[in-house]
């Protein structure tokens, strides 16, 4: 077992990085093998754009929409928002576009990925450059030699607009409007190339930022994503063994007709409380809701948000993957 530790350690110390980079495999890979074997272009005027783009946008969406649903922080957000009790709790103003932004730009990756991918194979976009009318006036000009209106001129357009949408499907009978299927494809790699840098330059504009903004240090940063992971861990051992205690406890006094000690359970409130969204305020820098919880200075005091708190990105939503056990520091 000693000699997996070290690639243990790696795995638990790059687990963000492997998983965007796994997930982008996954999702190239998904992309061409939808795109060969699914994807199948009609080459007519009528269908060729509108095919393409539900390949190319549908997919995209769908996986943007997932990308939501499986976020352990969207159901954190939601849960309990529309109930009277608790609506107090749920995000507004500038507090709520942090948080959706910052829910956006993950559900988003996923699905970006899967355009960039596809603009770079080239299938799609050449389907639904040919059925565009607007781009294949653009296109058939260059094959067009007159430089004045002529019947001949006009007998050339119509000839490659006729043709174009047959292009995809190598069934143009010109050659010269056949070989137009070489620009649609260089066309399509070049804007997935310009939507892959966007990406990078967005993301690491955003990412300078929130550092720039951060009101704890590198290494207090470090140290409150080393709370958390640990945090996490014992409160799920903890909570799995207090119920597990109250669950036979239950069982047991069923079978044996008896009455049942009592296990002290967090009330609602406590843990409405520790469930709200976490802020942050340099004068008490407390880690977490639990953490700002436990030090409560009455017990009946609200500890939601108060006056200089500030919702801050958590370390896990940073790129610190690198931080998973204390000799890092």
């Amino acid at each position: 077992m000693e000699k997996f530790k070290p690639l243990l350690d790696l795995q638990i110390k790059h687990r963000t990085s492997l998983l965007y980079g796994l997930t982008s495999l996954l999702t190239a890979g998904g992309e061409r093998l939808f795109s060969t074997v699914v994807f199948q272009c009609p080459c007519t005027a009528a269908w060729n754009l509108c095919y393409s783009l539900v390949f190319l946008l549908v997919p995209a969406l769908v996986l943007f929409l997932l990308g939501y649903l499986l976020s352990a922080r969207t159901w954190h957000v939601l849960t309990g928002c529309c109930a009277s009790s608790t609506r107090a709790k749920c995000p507004s103003g500038c507090r709520g576009a942090l948080v959706l932004l910052k829910l956006t730009a993950s559900a988003a990756f996923v699905p970006l990925t899967w355009v960039a991918v596809a603009l770079l194979g080239g299938s799609f976009y050449e389907c639904a450059a040919s059925g565009s009318k607007i781009l294949a006036r653009r296109l058939c000009q260059k094959i067009s030699q007159c430089q004045n209106v002529s019947s001949h001129c006009y007998n050339v357009s119509s000839q490659c607009l006729e043709q174009l949408p047959l292009v995809p499907c190598s069934q143009a009978k010109e050659s010269s409007v056949q070989d137009l299927l070489k620009d649609l494809k260089a066309e399509s790699q070049v804007f997935g190339w310009i939507l892959i840098a966007v990406i990078i330059i967005v993301f690491l504009l955003l990412t300078a930022v929130s550092r720039c903004l951060s009101p704890v240090s590198f290494l207090q940063l470090k140290f409150w994503k080393i709370y958390l992971e640990q945090e996490q861990q014992i409160l799920k051992s903890q909570a799995t063994e207090h119920a597990t205690a109250l669950a036979k406890e239950n069982v047991t006094c069923f079978f044996e007709s008896s009455h049942a000690k009592e296990i002290h359970i967090p009330s609602i409130k406590e843990w409405q409380q520790i469930s709200s969204l976490h802020t942050f305020n340099p004068k008490d820098p407390y880690y977490s809701m639990l953490h700002k919880y436990v030090n409560r200075k009455e017990m009946s005091h609200s500890i939601r948000f108060c006056e200089g708190d500030e919702v801050v990105p958590e370390p896990g939503s940073v790129d610190l993957a690198g931080i998973s056990t204390t000799r890092d520091l």
